[in-house]
């Protein structure tokens, strides 16, 4: 999985060049500083998924594309078995499974979620839509806006992703999926 998330920026330089698009107006496209896009691009920076969905928009392609090199195949239906959904390592202590990545034309974004305790919880972020969160193992501390809730197994959080936010687990490894709405 290493090789495959180090060679995502690479995939979103190769279509970003190919259909002439710099990387200032990429930037002002997606809403980010040229600085921070370079950083995306050159692998210096994780991409937040919420941004690599705003890249592929922008591209015109799928983020299944850029992630994984291959196109979704289903229009009607796909499934995903137990433990093959496309991992990545966002960062140390959280990892998510794209569940209906190989779904073409997907309006929201289902992830299942692990989150590590032994690591330190990343930044808030925000994204446009809105986000749902069902805990399915361990405890979970979601923060929204200046709120934290926390949520035991079976509980579920639904909220506006503008405002900022995050999730960590509180005691013990814990897993839960996202549904993103975009």
């Amino acid at each position: 999985m290493e090789e495959e998330v180090s060679q995502i920026p690479g995939r979103i330089k190769e279509f970003r060049e190919i259909l002439e698009i710099s990387a200032m107006d990429m930037a002002k496209d997606i809403g980010i500083t040229l600085e921070t896009y370079a950083r995306y691009e050159n692998g210096d920076l994780d991409i937040p998924i919420s941004v690599l969905y705003k890249i592929a928009g922008r591209l015109g392609t799928d983020a299944t594309v850029l992630l994984t090199g291959e196109d979704p195949k289903m229009a009607n239906a796909a499934v995903c078995r137990k433990g093959k959904g496309v991992r990545i390592e966002r960062y140390p202590g959280y990892e998510f499974s794209s569940l209906a990545y190989n779904f073409r034309g997907r309006t929201i974004e289902p992830l299942l979620v692990f989150l590590d305790p032994s690591k330190a919880p990343a930044d808030p972020v925000t994204h446009s839509g809105q986000e749902f969160n069902y805990v399915v193992e361990g405890r979970v501390k979601v923060t929204v806006g200046k709120r934290e809730y926390i949520l035991n197994e079976g509980d579920s959080i639904y909220f506006d992703a503008q405002l900022p936010h995050g999730q960590s687990a509180v005691d013990r490894p814990s897993r839960f999926i996202t549904i993103i709405q975009e």
